[in-house]
């Protein structure tokens, strides 16, 4: 009974091991990550990983949901796609996610995107402003909006947890749609659908958008918003997410983000 429990906690290991020449063992890291920029960065970090006896094997999701339920369910060994103040509203709603964050990697700076105006302040008295429905993102949307001067957020509230109900004043009597899938609203944006439609820098450059041209108004490169590895908790110490880490923010790795993206994303080198 005791080898059978052993060879069911082996083969059930977070961390594979893939045979390779020479009766060495490889060691393999299954990431979910969604498509760009995260996947095209660890695309990019896969040789470098390979050097350090590190298989890299990507797995794609398309959403915000998947790669924490897969995530939790030990399907994957960790996920790169979310930012903290996501991962902690995510946490808060269902228990069973025990994660923690193993290293910042990227900012994605979000951005203001319009085909009826050339700028905020061309938008109309009771324009409409399309948001995604990520209630973790609000915050950030709100504050980009407020820093822009078309409204203010009440005295007293994190502006990181601030939802439509916090605005306090709305210059423009602007309306707020904030009901629409993150992977959409590029297509809202297409559609020509409201005054203005803020949209996620990693929907956005996968949309054929370049934020740095296309975008009316687009967040500072200081925003708190980092992408970070996420891991369960423990999983943090193990050797090859310290390496997975180190290889994204290696001088080869922090280059290639800032040629290829042009400051759509801005690479960090801290936790």
């Amino acid at each position: 009974m005791k080898k059978l429990l052993l060879s069911a906690v082996f083969a059930t290991s977070a961390f594979a091991l893939a045979a390779c020449g020479g009766g060495e063992e490889e060691k393999t890291l299954k990431i979910g990550a969604s498509n760009v920029p995260h996947a095209e960065i660890l695309e990019e970090a896969q040789p470098l990983l390979e050097e350090k006896g590190i298989e890299l094997d990507i797995v794609p999701f398309q959403d915000y949901i998947l790669p924490n339920k897969s995530l939790a369910s030990e399907e994957i060994d960790a996920n790169y796609f979310q930012h903290i103040p996501y991962l902690e509203s995510q946490m808060a709603e269902n228990k069973d996610y025990d994660f923690v964050n193993a290293g910042g990697i990227h900012i994605e700076p979000i951005g203001v995107y319009s085909k009826k105006h050339k700028s905020l302040e061309d938008i109309p008295e009771g324009g409409t402003i399309i948001m995604s429905n990520s209630v973790a993102d609000h915050g950030r949307m709100l504050s980009l909006l407020e820093k822009e001067g078309l409204i203010t957020i009440k005295e007293g509230v994190d502006k990181t947890t601030a939802t439509v109900d916090d605005i306090d004043e709305n210059k423009k009597n602007l309306k707020f749609k904030a009901d629409v899938e993150a992977s959409i609203l590029p297509q809202a944006y297409n559609n020509d659908e409201g005054d203005a439609v803020l949209i996620n820098t990693n929907y956005a450059i996968g949309a054929g958008l370049n934020p740095q041209k296309d975008a009316i108004a687009l967040e500072g490169s200081d925003s708190p918003y980092v992408n970070i590895i996420t891991v369960r908790k423990g999983d943090e110490k193990n050797e090859e997410i310290k390496a997975l880490v180190e290889v994204l923010h290696s001088e080869e790795i922090q280059k290639f983000i800032e040629e290829k993206y042009e400051g759509a994303v801005v690479p960090v080198d801290g936790k």
